[in-house]
């Protein structure tokens, strides 16, 4: 048994799942295998699976049902994964060679049900990121999840088999961003989840890709409130602000002429103030931007606000 099952879903990922997958070669701890899923892609994703499989038994090509990606990603976990732990890593991101380690060393805590570090968010260098996350200084809790969301992307978690099982899996009816409601679940039904002060996670921004949109985050964020509040979740007007803040930053990058990113910043400023400036740089920054946004350039406009 494996002591780490990487769980890979695919969509048309020619382009990037080669460097995704040497950057799990590249892991210093080897004892893993990864489980690539393809949810019917169009390019040569399918051959691009099957020649790694070929090449290095660690990899197994798996087949779902095609109802997309939360579906996928469930079958993978609950009906193939022979590993420990689970590590999710979507197909255009990148791991830094000492992730798995640095995570084996977390779990060794058996108390420790989840853990998640900090994302370097970039562009086409890896090497020169936009923007790093932060993780929190305490064990995770659902209005974290609400506000900010350290955990930025499932790329940058970790999970015991026997806590994911406990979850039931992702929503299958949540098309995107199910990520959110499952953490909420994950953290509500008592899991410790933990973060560890190092960058570990390169997450590839990119317009076209499945984040690259706004009323996904909406949805996703209304089922996770639903499920916070049965886990007796109480959020206040900040983290809305937070919420719309991170909004507004995602709109910066999609919408040439910035009006939705501007609607966006004043309802959270008005939402709360205090709540959307908490960490002023990035407060000032959001606002400024999507109130100058006609005048910035696109690619300027991706970079600040990746």
């Amino acid at each position: 048994m494996p002591r780490f099952s990487i769980i890979i879903p695919c969509h048309n990922a020619a382009a990037t799942l080669p460097a995704t997958l040497a950057s799990l070669a590249a892991q210093s701890l080897t004892d893993w295998e990864a489980l690539l899923v393809d949810d019917a892609s169009t390019d040569a994703t399918a051959a691009l699976i099957a020649e790694a499989a070929a090449a290095d038994p660690r990899l197994r090509a798996v087949s779902a049902p095609r109802r997309g990606l939360p579906a996928a990603c469930n079958h993978a976990a609950l009906a193939e994964a022979q590993g420990e732990i689970l590590a999710f890593c979507d197909a255009d991101d990148l791991w830094a060679p000492e992730k798995l380690a640095r995570f084996d060393a977390a779990f060794a805590d058996p108390a420790v049900s989840a853990v998640y570090a900090r994302v370097a968010f970039f562009h086409s260098d890896p090497d020169r990121p936009s923007t790093v996350s932060a993780v929190a200084e305490v064990p995770l809790t659902i209005l974290d999840l609400l506000g900010e969301n350290p955990v930025c992307t499932m790329s940058n978690l970790a999970i015991r088999r026997t806590a994911f099982r406990a979850t039931r899996g992702f929503d299958e009816d949540l098309a995107r961003n199910e990520d959110l409601e499952w953490l909420v679940r994950l953290v509500g039904g008592g899991a410790l989840v933990i973060g560890i002060d190092a960058v570990l996670t390169f997450y590839r921004t990119s317009p076209g890709g499945l984040a690259a949109d706004l009323t996904a985050p909406k949805a996703g964020r209304a089922a996770a409130l639903e499920s916070a509040a049965r886990c007796g979740g109480t959020p206040d007007p900040r983290h809305a602000a937070v919420f719309l803040r991170y909004l507004s930053r995602r709109a910066l990058r999609l919408d040439p002429r910035g009006g939705v990113a501007l609607r966006l910043a004043l309802a959270g400023i008005a939402a709360s103030p205090g709540g959307f400036f908490a960490n002023p740089r990035r407060g000032a920054l959001t606002a400024g931007g999507a109130l100058f946004a006609p005048l910035l350039p696109g690619a300027l406009r991706r970079i600040l606000f990746a």
